[in-house]
């Protein structure tokens, strides 16, 4: 209360996300960050699509802590049936809610996270005159693609995909801030544009929080393998999130094939929501026994405490266009517990991070003999430690991420971000 950011004057936000708080992103990737800013004294209501599955208790506990950083969250019902049609009766009722508030609130800026809210944020800007931010999270009408979610030999995707690539070029025109989660995805957008016309474009990568994810230290990394049953000399891969999509799972179970040819005792662990039984069959499928495999789902608080037990994490994502713009949230979970990474290249700034922490591996290719040479140079990697958590915290860390918001929030308010004088 006393402290000097809170104190100074903030901006009163309408936040608008199409993924839930409940969610496990919306815990790691909205949240923090609009509790940090409400911190500094900005005025935030908060619009976000819960799915019917979530329980009441998740939603609860997301309502106290709302509740308790001055945060005005109004959740609403996801609908998943039938396939875009949910989703522009969903965005109606986005647009609907968000002119009632702002009728009310008076809001000096309206945050989108991602296309479809953006659907709604350029609305209010066309008709109340209110600042846009378009906080893109990469090309998510080509991730529909690139993710097999839209089958392009259907028309109807075809021409939805269409419309929202026509949607995008306005939002990027028109948007009053735009928000890349790499550099890679900024260098794409300055190409595109005629000149240097077009809105001013900030990075800030998927950050975490280093509290909640501290480094393992060696009774945490004990405490986990005895929670887990893994004994004390086996080697343990690790993988975070979500299976599927594109992320590059059969590869990954190759990857551990090579592993288990090396050590037979290894385990791959995979903390995830996703259904354990399709996991294991598909790591069956790969000649892998039940054994190796260790699947367990996890509370946001009690992801690090698991993932404590690996040796090393190990993601494999699809090498396409819309993953340049792509900022994966386990590879800076994976640094802040300080576990040395094994992924591949050609994935937003994924690359150029690896190389200024030394922190992990980068894969050569997709194949036996690549997994061998990465597995070789884990084996023999000497991180500087010093290197690793500076890279790290400057890339990810939740308050470097949260100052940039903060500054972009003054600036579009006129704000000087030191004094909350009006700028002249």
């Amino acid at each position: 209360m006393g402290s000097r950011a809170s104190r100074r004057r903030g901006a009163r936000v309408l936040y608008l996300s199409y993924d839930g708080m409940c969610d496990p992103l919306g815990g790691s990737q909205v949240l923090p960050y609009l509790f940090g800013l409400a911190e500094r004294g900005h005025r935030i209501t908060l619009v976000s699509f819960e799915k019917p599955e979530r329980s009441d208790a998740e939603r609860q506990e997301v309502r106290r802590a709302c509740a308790a950083s001055g945060i005005d969250w109004h959740p609403l019902p996801y609908h998943k049936r039938p396939p875009l049609l949910s989703s522009m009766y969903d965005v109606r009722q986005m647009r609907r809610l968000a002119g009632d508030l702002h009728r009310r609130e008076r809001f000096d800026l309206v945050h989108c996270r991602s296309y479809l809210p953006a659907l709604v944020g350029l609305k209010m800007k066309r008709r109340f005159g209110v600042p846009f931010v378009f906080d893109m999270r990469g090309f998510w009408a080509d991730e529909r693609i690139d993710g097999q979610i839209w089958n392009m030999s259907n028309p109807l995707f075809r021409a939805v995909f269409a419309y929202f690539k026509r949607r995008e070029a306005e939002f990027l025109a028109e948007a009053d801030q735009v928000i890349s989660l790499t550099e890679e995805g900024r260098k794409i957008l300055l190409q595109r544009r005629p000149g240097a016309d077009g809105p001013p474009i900030a990075v800030i990568p998927c950050c975490v929080d280093f509290g909640a994810f501290p480094r393992v230290m060696r009774g945490d990394r004990a405490a986990a393998r005895k929670l887990l049953g893994i004994g004390p000399k086996a080697t343990v891969a690790a993988y975070l999130g979500s299976w599927g999509s594109w992320y590059l799972t059969g590869e990954m179970l190759d990857f551990f094939t090579v592993q288990l040819e090396r050590d037979p005792a290894a385990i791959f662990l995979v903390v995830s929501r996703e259904p354990r039984d399709r996991i294991v069959a598909e790591a069956a499928s790969r000649g892998i026994p039940a054994d190796r495999m260790i699947v367990r789902p996890a509370s946001r608080a009690e992801v690090p405490k698991l993932v404590a037990a690996a040796d090393y994490g190990l993601f494999f994502i699809m090498p396409v266009f819309s993953k340049k713009a792509s900022s994966p949230t386990k590879m800076g979970e994976f640094l802040a517990l300080e576990l040395p990474v094994v992924t591949n290249g050609e994935v937003g700034d994924v690359s150029q991070i690896m190389r200024e922490t030394g922190a992990g591996v980068v894969v050569r290719g997709f194949d036996s003999a690549s997994y061998q040479q990465a597995l070789d140079a884990l084996t023999t990697l000497k991180p500087d430690m010093k290197r690793w958590r500076s890279a790290a915290r400057r890339w990810f860390a939740l308050a470097t991420a949260v100052e940039r918001y903060d500054a972009i929030y003054h600036a579009l308010v006129g704000w000087d971000v030191g004094s909350a004088q009006p700028l002249r």
